[in-house]
């Protein structure tokens, strides 16, 4: 019998995320963004003027996802961009005023999803279920560089998953 990944938590994981970014598409589409964009928007709020670069790494994405969005962002009189000047290479990405009055509603989007995701969930279940969150991310970030004994970890699990599927095969053609 193989492996019912149905039945698996990474994939009522993967499902989470898909719903997650189908319900919050349509909640930011309402606003006239895109999901991502109110990301970028978010980071220029916290910390306004980043470059392409900063604004990639803050995100988890990589350059050109970033000046695609900020493109599309500044068509929309949302952020722009200005050149440096201790660095005439670097551009610099700002809110305009039109972006900083759209954070309020990715505000009330984002609470309205949080809301929507952890409806019937006591507070102590949402604080486990966030912690329990980062730590996935934190595992699936992890870097076989950064730590050589995973890639062990992870060969032996596969090992005794093969013995195991093995001894079933054993079993099933003997009977």
């Amino acid at each position: 019998m193989g492996f019912n990944f149905k039945k698996s938590t990474t994939f009522r994981l993967a499902q989470a995320a898909k719903a997650q970014r189908a319900r919050s598409g349509a909640h930011l589409s309402r606003i006239g963004l895109h999901p991502g964009q109110e990301a970028v928007l978010k980071v220029l709020f916290e910390t306004d003027g980043k470059t392409m670069s900063q604004l990639a790494l803050a995100l988890g994405v990589k350059p050109p996802t970033v000046t695609k969005m900020v493109t599309r962002l500044t068509a929309q009189g949302l952020v722009f961009r200005r050149i440096s000047e201790s660095d005439g290479r670097l551009a610099r990405v700002f809110l305009t005023e039109e972006g900083r009055e759209r954070i309020l509603l990715v505000d009330r989007a984002w609470k309205r999803l949080e809301k929507e995701a952890l409806a019937g969930m006591e507070e102590k279940d949402r604080k486990k279920l966030r912690r329990l969150l980062r730590q996935v991310e934190k595992n699936l970030s992890a870097s076989f560089e950064d730590d050589p004994d995973l890639e062990d970890q992870l060969e032996n699990e596969t090992d005794s998953a093969d013995e195991q599927a093995g001894k079933v095969k054993e079993r099933e053609a003997a009977d």
